[in-house]
């Protein structure tokens, strides 16, 4: 009698629930913000997680110089003196003509920071609080509660011992939050994949496509005097405002016939400062503000044609402006430079990840287009390896205070990865 695998995987998942939901806990836990000795930590534990549950473990130190001077390098904006990659393989018998296919699921295990504590309604923002629907903490939408389904997918196929023909490759990365070292690494280490998904926080929707996102610096140069004689001198801070609206127009502009899977969007390619830097005194006229932000990219549009136009903008604004005209704004493109990326048209990846979803739901998964930079565009661009978003979690509550994720959605994503993986990669 033939063994029935997908019941036996899924049976897995079902027992697997309470040392999953308390892995996840922990991993929040560990505050692995971008760059941080927590960081390293966090892939240190995972390596030993993986290696537990079975899989062939690579667990290799980045070697930052080399890919920095990459012509493809992604950039960063956190300091950092080493990074880490994780790769936990489960291995399948075959390859190539006898079905052997290989799936990976590439998850970031970093985080941004907690922002204010006052603002969140629990105390620790890093408290891994459980409840009896979902589990809280910076990270745990964006993305630990991804990260850990595909563990958890990975574990379950382990844990049965299914006969595999090819294999199921679960990343997990470094810097995502400030450009992709981590994946941008693994593709260079040569792993490879025939398909991916990255368990982004999708609320269990498909997103086959994300825009882009590159992180640019203003300078504006004034005039220092002293206060009580401010006219003397030319305020910095004032000469933002022109700047300001120039960059508000060039975002109206560059969102009008915006790509329609972007239309659940107020705004599919958001321009936004969010750091302002300026004054050294209180009664000082401020001589230097310095304005960090980033410029949304279109679908499939080159960012140097992105670039270009934030620049042309920029520099009308001074044009019409007597002392900017003479003292134009410095332009700088610095960390995370985000393409965009979208899954290959004649790729079938999405309609296999939406009938999975299906059939563990019983309802249709929404498709939509993500307005925010990711790691797909490095899998798609690079590395050429189809790849989706699908996971668990509201991405308005990514980068938010109260993050949390549903505990539902965290195992449903287990699942509906762990039938993938049985398609994908095929029991003998």
């Amino acid at each position: 009698m033939a063994i029935d695998w997908r019941s036996r995987v899924l049976d897995e998942v079902g027992a697997q629930r309470p040392a999953m939901v308390t892995a996840l806990a922990d991993l929040i836990r560990t505050p692995s913000q971008t760059g941080t000795a927590a960081e390293h930590e966090a892939q240190a534990a995972m390596a030993s997680a993986l290696a537990a549950d079975g899989l062939e473990v690579d667990h290799w130190e980045l070697p930052l110089a080399e890919l920095r001077s990459d012509p493809d390098f992604p950039g960063t904006e956190a300091p950092r003196t080493e990074g880490w990659g994780v790769v936990g393989r489960l291995p399948g018998s075959g390859s190539g003509s006898d079905g052997g296919r290989t799936l990976l699921l590439d998850g970031h295990i970093d985080v941004v920071p907690p922002g204010d504590p006052a603002t969140w309604t629990h105390p620790d923002p890093y408290s891994g609080e459980l409840t009896a629907t979902e589990v809280r903490g910076r990270g745990a939408c964006d993305m630990k509660g991804g990260l850990l389904a595909a563990r958890w997918a990975v574990r379950a196929l382990a844990a049965t011992g299914v006969p595999l023909a090819g294999d199921v490759l679960l990343a997990s990365v470094e810097g995502e939050e400030d450009g992709g070292l981590g994946t941008f690494g693994l593709l260079r280490r040569g792993w490879t994949a025939d398909v991916c998904v990255v368990p982004e926080p999708t609320a269990l929707d498909l997103v086959p496509a994300c825009a882009g996102a590159l992180t640019f610096r203003l300078r504006i140069r004034g005039r220092a005097a002293h206060a009580s004689r401010r006219t003397e001198g030319v305020s910095a801070i004032e000469k933002l405002v022109p700047v300001l609206a120039a960059l508000a127009a060039l975002e109206t502009e560059r969102n009008v016939g915006a790509d329609p899977l972007l239309d659940r969007w107020g705004i599919a390619y958001p321009l936004s400062l969010g750091v302002v830097r300026a004054g050294d005194w209180a009664s000082t006229v401020p001589d230097l503000l310095e304005a960090e932000g980033r410029l949304g990219v279109a679908l499939d549009e080159d960012p140097a044609v992105a670039q270009a136009a934030l620049e042309a903008a920029v520099a009308e604004a001074c044009a019409a402006d007597p002392w900017l005209r003479q003292h134009p704004v410095e332009v700088e493109w610095w960390g995370g430079q985000f393409a965009s990326g979208r899954l290959p048209s004649e790729s079938d990846l999405g309609e296999r990840v939406a009938a999975h979803h299906h059939e563990v739901t019983g309802a249709p998964a929404a498709t939509w287009a993500g307005p925010f930079g990711s790691d797909l565009r490095l899998l798609t661009g690079l590395g050429g390896i189809p790849t989706v978003h699908y996971g668990p979690g509201d991405v308005d509550l990514a980068h938010a205070p109260d993050e949390a994720v549903p505990l539902a959605e965290v195992e449903v994503t287990a699942r509906v990865l762990a039938l993938l993986a049985l398609e994908v990669c095929g029991p003998r």
